[in-house]
């Protein structure tokens, strides 16, 4: 892998130094030198390899808004005029597959070949430094598909989402509104491979990935969208808004209800979040009750816990 990494900085960067730096900040230097832009922050952790998992400063996050580039919410078919509890405006972009004609039995084998296309996927650079690439799993017809921003340091290693300490904290708010991830979700991100040093995903990696992500939707066929963090948010929904303005509002993508929330690990950061994060997930809650037939089972909790 370090000998790809040195090739790969020769082509995009002929000067002919080498340098014996750590592996992740190599293939982050290689990556910002091979891109024209820089993601905005985001609200993860930084996962270490020891399991631990610490607060990360991101650079992009001292910006002005008005200079963090914007992401390329169209890739996903949303367009400007999308908003609040209304479809997409008329003339969006969106190429979104049109696999309404298949049967249960043609939806899983079409996923599960996304997904092997997924693994061994070369895409953008972000392949160069995975371990495993993290295509998402659950079940077709899910009452929610859950949406984050990308793997962390445990979904590289086992190639599964959302498998951390913030994994387990997203069990405990599905649990809390009557949902599980092997029974009634589908549990995917924005990009499948690991950024490094969990830095926010940078436009081109999402818009590489946009494609898988769009036939994922399709195949699967949610009921409703759950967005966790705030590119998440930002990509699907086209809002240029922050997290802490758009949560718990209802949206459209691809005519399917979305609602945004705060991420997992910005809430056991910051603890604050947790009062809101529940009341977006009543919502979540009190709209499957009406509209898909949800059954949450009696007595549930007060709350996703800590």
């Amino acid at each position: 892998m370090y000998r790809i990494l040195l090739d790969a900085e020769a082509l995009l960067h002929p000067t002919g130094e080498v340098h014996a730096r750590p592996l992740d900040q190599r293939v982050d230097e290689v990556i910002a030198r091979g891109w024209d832009e820089t993601g905005g922050g985001d609200d993860r952790s930084v996962g270490t390899s020891d399991g631990s998992a610490t607060a990360r400063h991101n650079p992009a996050s001292d910006q002005p808004a008005s200079d963090r580039p914007a992401f390329s919410a169209d890739t996903f078919g949303v367009g400007a005029g999308s908003g609040p509890s209304g479809d997409s405006a008329a003339g969006a972009p969106s190429s979104t597959p049109d696999l309404s004609g298949l049967s249960d039995e043609e939806r899983r084998a079409r996923l599960d070949a996304l997904h092997e296309r997924v693994r061994t996927c070369q895409a953008c650079p972000l392949a160069m430094g995975r371990t495993n690439a993290v295509p998402g799993e659950g079940v077709l017809d899910p009452l929610v598909m859950i949406v984050g921003e990308g793997p962390g340091y445990h979904e590289d290693q086992q190639g599964q989402p959302f498998v951390g300490k913030a994994g387990q904290y997203l069990d405990k708010w599905l649990e809390a509104i009557g949902l599980t991830r092997n029974h009634n979700t589908f549990i995917a991100n924005i990009v499948k491979c690991r950024p490094p040093n969990n830095r926010d995903p940078k436009p081109e990696e999402s818009d590489a990935c946009a494609p898988y992500l769009r036939e994922q939707i399709a195949l699967v066929r949610p009921r409703l969208i759950l967005t966790v963090g705030r590119i998440s948010a930002r990509i699907l929904t086209g809002s240029t808004q922050g997290i802490t303005r758009i949560h718990g509002t209802f949206y459209r993508h691809e005519g399917i209800p979305l609602v945004p929330t705060f991420h997992p690990s910005g809430v056991l950061r910051n603890p604050s979040y947790r009062r809101p994060v529940w009341e977006d997930l009543k919502k979540v809650r009190n709209w499957l009750i009406d509209n898909a037939g949800h059954v949450p089972p009696e007595g549930g909790a007060d709350g996703p816990g800590e």
